[in-house]
């Protein structure tokens, strides 16, 4: 049963979303930190300009300094966004030569000046401020000391350029997302596409159409469609096995049915009671090799339903074989035979296979070794175990089989040229086909001095696996 677990180009869509959306933090948190670098670095860069106009315009009377606030300094201060702006001279005792506004510079902040430019955020009259501090020696003043001049603003302009970048970047991501979205959709079908066509090509195709595929599929597609092929090829196996089968059952079964039907007009024709016993008869003998063959083809049918090994779990082969081999000892077939089981190893010999099958299997075994060897011959049944399998043997002391017909016994309705017998050639063909079922492996060889051997080999269970299906 198939179960749909989503489509395919919508969990790469939402991988692909999730990525952009991760890597997409990650650029806007960068390009936020950015934008207000950014902003920071252009606005100290006019307050150092605007500290340098006005440390150009300094002058000394008398031992003191004298400064006029040049108006290109105020101009640089006063930026666009209408920020309050803050300015003033020190002495070297820090006493304010010039400012503004009443704005004090802490004593630290006037120590660090004077060691290297100092830039700084402070708040006051309810703001924050961003100052910069620099100590300047007055060129061409010959003996004087040094002034610090300090100047700053308001952060407004400084928070409205960080927004106006950062949102110039989420503009820029924005369409890259769009972009790529896009671009994404587009390489998804493309990149599909011979999936598609794969589909349609399934899709279009007949119920017995069981050719290799004709298509051309990328490499990640490869595997798949060798699987496919392979499907085909053993389906395509398993319908021209059919089909033999069939031709080859309806042409077993014809000849019987034919032969049932003729006996009893030839019966019904005759007014003798002796005609009619010896008719009924042979009809009694036709009825019961038709009724062997049908149930031979019934289990060749049910062959196809037995579980794999794995799936049941293991019995013990040596009580099962006890236990057919008593049941075929008290039939008539077996009358006119030596039918004996070897002795059996100590301790079970547990194998994984449905009880059916198996009795199925040692049954057409037993059968086919009665039928095949003439009255008074030993058929010997045995089991040998080994680390890691379990081999199932029959020998009879017949007249064997020829080496090259060994091969076509495992074919259905063979019976190795020796056609003067009442068998339908099924039994070798249905042990072959569960052994295969089971995972064993079936084989024939010669007896010394003459007679057959068939040996089974099944895959073993540990000893510590317990169970038994019935």
């Amino acid at each position: 049963m198939i179960e749909v677990a989503g489509s395919l180009k919508r969990r790469l869509a939402v991988w692909l979303l999730v990525t952009v959306t991760g890597l997409g933090a990650l650029l806007m948190v960068e390009a936020w930190w950015s934008s207000r670098r950014a902003a920071e670095r252009a606005f100290d860069s006019q307050l150092e300009a605007a500290a340098l106009t006005i440390a150009e315009a300094v002058q000394w009377q008398h031992g003191e300094p004298v400064v006029t606030i040049p108006a290109a300094a105020l101009q640089i201060l006063a930026t666009r966004h209408q920020e309050r702006v803050f300015y003033a001279v020190l002495d070297a005792d820090g006493e304010a030569v010039s400012t503004n506004m009443a704005l004090s510079i802490a004593p630290g902040w006037r120590e660090r000046a004077a060691r290297e430019p100092r830039a700084l955020t402070t708040g006051f009259d309810g703001a924050s401020w961003r100052l910069y501090g620099r100590e300047y020696d007055s060129a061409g003043w010959v003996s004087q000391e040094p002034v610090q001049i300090w100047v700053g603003h308001t952060r407004e302009g400084r928070v409205a350029l960080a927004d106006e970048l950062f949102e110039r970047a989420v503009s820029r991501f924005v369409a890259m997302v769009l972009l790529a979205g896009v671009l994404m959709a587009m390489a998804l079908r493309v990149a599909l596409g011979p999936m598609r066509r794969l589909r349609r090509q399934l899709r279009l195709r007949e119920a017995d159409d069981t050719r290799p595929l004709d298509a051309r599929v990328p490499e990640e597609m490869r595997e798949l469609a060798q699987t496919l092929d392979h499907l085909f090829a053993r389906q395509r196996e398993s319908r021209e096995a059919l089909l033999r089968f069939t031709a080859d059952a309806s042409h077993q079964l014809k000849t019987p049915l034919a032969g049932l039907q003729s006996t009893s007009e030839l019966a019904l024709k005759s007014p003798e009671p002796a005609d009619w016993h010896a008719a009924l008869g042979a009809v009694h003998d036709g009825a019961a090799r038709t009724s062997r063959l049908a149930g031979q083809l019934l289990s060749l049918a049910r062959l196809r339903h037995v579980a794999e090994a794995g799936e049941v779990a293991p019995l013990d082969l040596a009580a099962l074989l006890r236990e057919t081999l008593l049941d075929w000892a008290g039939r008539e077939a077996a009358r006119d035979h030596d039918l004996g089981l070897d002795e059996l190893p100590a301790g079970p010999c547990r194998v994984r296979a449905e009880a059916w099958a198996l009795r199925e299997l040692l049954g057409n075994l037993i059968d086919n070794a009665l039928r095949y060897t003439p009255p008074g011959s030993t058929i010997t049944l045995g089991l040998v175990r080994e680390a890691e399998a379990v081999e199932l043997y029959v020998e009879d002391d017949g007249p064997g089989v020829p080496a090259e017909a060994r091969e076509r016994l495992l074919r259905p309705f063979e019976r190795g040229g020796r056609q003067d017998t009442d068998g339908s050639g099924l039994g070798l063909a249905i042990v072959d086909s569960i052994a295969r079922r089971l995972g064993g492996r079936l084989s024939l060889a010669e007896r010394d001095p003459h007679g057959l051997v068939v040996r089974l080999r099944l895959p073993r269970c540990g000893d510590d696996e317990t169970g038994r299906n019935a």
